[in-house]
């Protein structure tokens, strides 16, 4: 059994396909079978249905398949880890990052890379955390921005460089609600469901607050009327309308905060999730720095 006999398991897995798969490897057909074929004789069971032209692993080949990811991962880990003593500063960096994190350190995060790094082949994905976890697990991306308490807990998931960022409730200035706020007048939650409220997906412990707080009727999934994963399109929409946003302060300090009666006292934990035992990318130090820098109310 070798490595490269797990990578080709690997990809064979991935494709469905002995054709596709043998393009992919820089092999031929013939080539490829014979490999997946030494591979299943030696383990005494057959790793794959073949059905027509579509291969498909079979009980045994799924139990296999996880263990040799993680095999060709960890030999991966030890070749990168070599490389990446030596490599300094050049690379490449993957990053996920959540709806806040996208906000405050997209933009600074690709001029950075630009002006000082532009050695450095940076990339930003932004989803929904499940789907950055996902991507994360399946070596897409290096590392994530998120907020910590949006993640399920997992052994296999590290967060580190923790910060929280207090969240709140604003409106543009001028707005119709801004008038209670200069009488010193702190707002009922009934009050702002007369108007439009916009919010990227919130995590459950917000929701919990927010009906904590306010009572049922502030459940995300009862009051947000626009919703989308862009905080600086929701921030642009509250500029130029009624509507009224719900999101960490530093997002927007150009929006009109308003008084709660009760307050909000709501907290955001963003961190940096890796996998734990992942060799770190070198340009790691770069991101941790900017978000230490950028992701703090202060």
């Amino acid at each position: 059994m070798t490595l490269v006999q797990l990578r080709h398991m690997i990809s064979l897995a991935q494709t469905g396909s002995f054709s596709r798969s043998a393009e992919a490897l820089f092999l031929t057909q013939p080539a490829l079978s014979r490999s997946i074929k030494a591979l299943e004789d030696e383990l005494g069971q057959p790793l794959f249905d073949r059905v027509g032209r579509r291969a498909t692993p079979t009980a045994y080949g799924r139990e296999v398949l996880q263990r040799a990811r993680n095999l060709v991962f960890e030999a991966d880990e030890l070749a990168a880890s070599g490389s990446h003593q030596s490599a300094g500063r050049a690379g490449s960096i993957r990053i996920g990052m959540g709806s806040g994190p996208g906000a405050m350190l997209m933009t600074p995060l690709l001029q950075l890379m630009a002006t000082k790094h532009p050695a450095i082949r940076c990339e930003i994905s932004r989803a929904r955390t499940e789907l950055l976890v996902r991507a994360l697990r399946d070596r897409e991306l290096d590392a994530l921005v998120v907020d910590a308490r949006s993640l399920l807990p997992a052994p296999d998931l590290s967060v580190t460089s923790t910060s929280e960022m207090r969240g709140t409730i604003m409106c543009r200035p001028g707005h119709p609600l801004t008038r209670r706020r200069a009488s010193n007048s702190a707002l009922r939650f009934d009050a702002l469901l007369k108007y439009p409220i916009a919010s990227t997906p919130l995590s459950d412990e917000v929701a919990r607050t927010l009906v904590e707080r306010y009572g049922p009727q502030a459940h995300p999934a009862q009051c947000v009327t626009l919703r989308c994963e862009e905080v600086p399109s929701l921030v642009e929409v509250v500029r130029h309308s009624d509507a009224i946003l719900i999101a960490i302060r530093a997002a927007a300090p150009d929006l009109v905060e308003l008084p709660m009666k009760p307050a909000l006292d709501a907290t955001a934990r963003f961190g940096i999730v890796t996998l734990a035992g992942r060799a770190e990318a070198p340009a790691m130090g770069i991101v941790r720095t900017l978000v230490e820098a950028l992701m703090t109310d202060g």
